[in-house]
């Protein structure tokens, strides 16, 4: 994709610019990104979607790749958005999702995922199969990741070949803990060495060759490496640009390519801004923004709590909660609290499992209640800045209405201020 490598290529040559890539697949954080990038009049959006979101199964959104883009631009159609401002990519696509299955099968269906991906119209393509499907050794040896990740760069050229439109780009490597947040204490995080990153870097480069891959090796933009920025349910490791100078200058010989940096959600506009510059020049956001999402819907709840009698309101916070106890899957395993602190995890954890959930008919149901009871009454300003303070700048300085979902994007676009500013510096907009 020609816009991602002319970046890179800026990038390299001392502009300190970088993109944002949201990976969500929330109607309403999509909708909020595109309309933050029309005021900010963005040449690029990026967004991406995970293996285990979407996939020729349906993933936990039910959506395959065809589908995802169908959806992304539906979105776009409706808010008047340009189609060739939108790029899409593909996240830790590999054989994760199915890890319980043994390797062959796994990367069979991997091969037939990567495929889908970009037949579909996905030019962005991570190719992650660091993870041990059924009877691998842990953890996986480099050079069998390596070797994976060739052959399914080898079913992305093919599928391309029988397409149109642009070449894809390609990240490798990974990061560790998963993406989504660790789910334990991170006590102690390593960044990667800068040996590491580039012995990464030299084996996939090597393998690309030997396998007849130099074309698609000259569009590998990136490695995804971890910089020391890292969260878990209630603590936030900011990034120190200190102790990433070895790892940050590492990359600056490598033609080509930059770093991409992972969980770098509830950074601080300053650390996303020198992260960019260290060479960690693509931001991967998700649970920062859906976490955005929740507190917004948890401060229009609130709102009605004091402006709705009782008998009308929808109760949005209870009908999520009891979702969320009676379909426990997406929880259960990442959540090991009891009694209170279960319930201020299920609330407030910054891993955000409640990401999950939104889709569930009762509980859309209830939002959609929500939202027509503030129409219907709309709230005074007073309650607004009681709750959602960013909301009201936005109402007041015309880039917001009092609708309840044009509150809700605004709560949305103040995160997605921190990554324009981290990524467009010379931007005055």
């Amino acid at each position: 994709m020609q816009v991602l490598l002319d970046l890179i290529a800026r990038h390299k040559r001392g502009d300190a610019t970088g993109v944002t890539s949201v990976c969500s697949a929330h109607p309403i954080v999509i909708e909020a990104s595109l309309r933050h990038a029309l005021r900010k009049q963005q040449a690029l959006v990026l967004f991406e979607a995970t293996c285990n979101q979407v996939n020729q199964d349906g993933g936990y959104t039910g959506m395959t790749p065809m589908d995802f883009v169908a959806f992304v631009h539906g979105i776009a159609e409706r808010v008047d958005f340009p189609r060739d401002r939108i790029a899409l990519g593909g996240d830790h696509l590999g054989p994760n999702p199915w890890t319980s299955l043994d390797a062959a099968t796994a990367m069979d269906k991997a091969e037939v995922m990567v495929a889908a991906y970009v037949a579909a119209g996905f030019r962005k393509i991570h190719l992650d199969c660091s993870m041990a499907c059924a009877g691998d050794p842990e953890p996986l040896p480099e050079a069998e990741i390596v070797r994976r990740a060739v052959r399914l760069c080898s079913a992305a050229e093919a599928a391309y070949a029988a397409s149109s439109g642009e070449a894809p780009v390609y990240v490798i490597g990974t990061e560790v803990p998963v993406p989504g947040g660790a789910t334990e204490s991170i006590e102690g995080l390593a960044l990667t060495t800068p040996e590491a990153a580039l012995a990464t870097i030299e084996a996939h480069r090597v393998a690309f060759i030997e396998a007849g891959l130099e074309p698609a090796w000259q569009r590998v933009i990136a490695s995804v490496v971890q910089p020391g920025v890292e969260f878990d349910h209630h603590a936030v490791i900011d990034y120190d640009p200190a102790k990433a100078v070895a790892l940050s200058q590492a990359i600056e010989a490598v033609p080509g390519m930059v770093f991409e940096a992972h969980s770098t959600d509830y950074q601080t506009r300053d650390a996303l801004a020198a992260l960019v510059r260290d060479h960690f020049a693509i931001l991967k956001v998700g649970p920062g923004l859906t976490f955005a999402l929740r507190e917004a819907l948890w401060a229009l709840d609130a709102i009605e709590s004091e402006w709705i009698e009782a008998p009308h309101r929808a109760g949005l916070r209870d009908v999520v909660i009891e979702r969320m106890l009676a379909q426990p899957g997406h929880w259960q395993r990442y959540y090991h609290s009891q009694g209170h602190a279960l319930a201020v995890d299920m609330h407030y954890s910054l891993s955000d499992r409640m990401r999950y959930y939104w889709p569930d008919p009762a509980i859309e149901t209830a939002r959609l209640q929500l939202f027509d009871n503030l129409r219907r009454n709309p709230p005074p300003i007073s309650l607004i800045s009681q709750f959602l303070p960013h909301a009201l700048h936005a109402l007041r300085s015309g880039s917001a209405t009092r609708d309840p979902l044009s509150l809700a994007m605004a709560h949305i676009s103040a995160e997605l201020d921190d990554y324009h500013h981290a990524c467009h510096p010379h931007d005055q907009h």
